[in-house]
C-alpha cells in the first residue's frame, strides 16, 4: 500500500463536514507552510456548472503545444487520488504525494480542516517546487468560497456555463449561483465567459466591471460554431477553421470555444488550438 493510502483517510477525519466552505482554514495552513500559492506559477483559474474539466484539458493541450510546462489540479479523481494533481505534464508520482500530503498534516497540527482544503494546500505545496509556465485551478465547488479561491492575481479567470448546482450550498437561484461562480473574478485580470443564461451573464459581467476585469464573453468578442466536419472559432483577432474535438459529445464543440477563447488570451497560435481540441485527453466518464 503506498503511504498516501494511509494519510488520505486521516486527512478526511480532520473535519466533521465532507463541505464547509470558508477560507480562514486554508488561509491558516498556507501561512503556516510559507504560503506556497504565491509562488506557482501564473494561473488559469477556471470555475462554472458544466464544462470545467474538458476545458481545462483543451487549454492544457494547447499550451503544451506550445512548448509550455503546464501544472493542472482537477477533481474529483476516478482511480487514484494522484489524478488530481499534474505537475509540468505528469501526474504526481506516490513519493512526492505521500511526502507532500505529510508535510501539510504536519503543519496543519490536528486542526478542523476538510479533505479538499488540505489537499488543496498539498497541490499548492507541489505546485511551488516544481518549475513550469502556467497552473490551470479547476474550481472545486462554487468559487468564491472555494479552497482554489485565494490566488490573489491570476493571469486569466474563465467561466464555463452556469446553471443551477448545489442550491444547499451556492443558492437556490441562477443569479446566486453565477454570484458565487463569478467569486473568482479578480481586478482587472481578463475573464472569458462562456456561454451563459441572460441571468447568469448579466451577474457575472455586472461582477467583472466592478473590478475593471476585461470581459471575453461568448456572442460579443468571440463565437464559435460547427461547420460541415470541422468547426469555426472566431474572434476580433481573426478566424480559426477547426477539426472537431477529439472530446466526445456535441457539447465539446462550446467547451472547445471557451478553451479556444482562453487560448487567444494567453497569446496562443492557431497551430496550438489546432492541437488543443484534437490531443486533448479527459476520461470519458468525466467529459462534462
Amino acid at each position: 500500500m503506498d503511504h498516501s493510502d494511509a494519510i488520505l483517510p486521516r486527512l478526511m477525519a480532520l473535519h466533521p463536514k465532507v463541505i464547509d466552505l470558508s477560507l480562514d482554514r486554508l488561509h491558516r495552513l498556507l501561512a503556516a507552510l510559507g504560503h506556497p500559492e504565491r509562488r506557482i506559477p501564473p494561473v488559469v483559474h477556471i470555475a462554472g456548472t458544466n464544462g470545467k474539466g474538458s476545458t481545462q484539458a483543451m487549454i492544457r493541450a494547447g499550451l503544451e503545444a506550445g512548448g509550455a510546462r503546464v501544472h493542472a489540479y482537477t477533481s474529483p479523481h476516478l482511480a487514484r487520488f494522484n489524478e488530481r494533481i499534474r505537475l509540468a505534464g505528469a501526474l504526481i508520482d506516490d513519493q512526492a504525494l505521500s511526502a507532500t500530503l505529510a508535510e501539510c498534516e504536519a503543519a496543519n497540527d490536528g486542526q478542523p480542516i476538510t479533505f479538499f482544503e488540505i489537499t488543496t494546500a498539498a497541490a499548492f505545496l507541489a505546485f511551488s517546487r516544481t518549475p513550469a509556465d502556467y497552473t490551470l485551478l479547476e474550481v472545486g465547488l462554487g468559487g468564491r468560497l472555494d479552497a482554489t479561491n485565494v490566488i490573489a492575481s491570476p493571469r486569466l479567470t474563465v467561466i464555463t456555463p452556469v446553471s443551477i448546482d448545489h442550491t444547499q450550498y451556492l443558492g437556490d437561484t441562477l443569479p446566486l449561483i453565477a454570484a458565487e461562480k463569478a467569486g473568482i473574478l479578480k481586478p482587472r485580470v481578463p475573464v472569458v465567459i462562456a456561454a451563459q443564461e441572460d441571468a447568469a451573464l448579466r451577474v457575472i459581467e455586472a461582477r467583472a466591471m466592478g473590478l475593471s476585469a476585461p470581459i471575453l464573453a461568448h456572442g460579443q468578442h468571440w463565437m464559435i460554431q460547427p461547420e460541415r466536419d470541422g468547426m469555426v472559432f472566431q474572434d476580433d483577432h481573426g478566424l480559426w477553421d477547426l477539426p472537431r474535438p477529439n472530446l466526445i459529445g456535441p457539447h465539446q464543440i462550446q467547451n472547445a470555444g471557451t478553451a479556444l477563447a482562453a487560448l487567444r488570451a494567453l497569446g496562443a497560435t492557431e497551430a496550438q488550438a489546432r492541437a488543443a481540441v484534437t490531443t486533448a485527453e479527459w476520461p470519458a466518464r468525466m467529459q462534462r
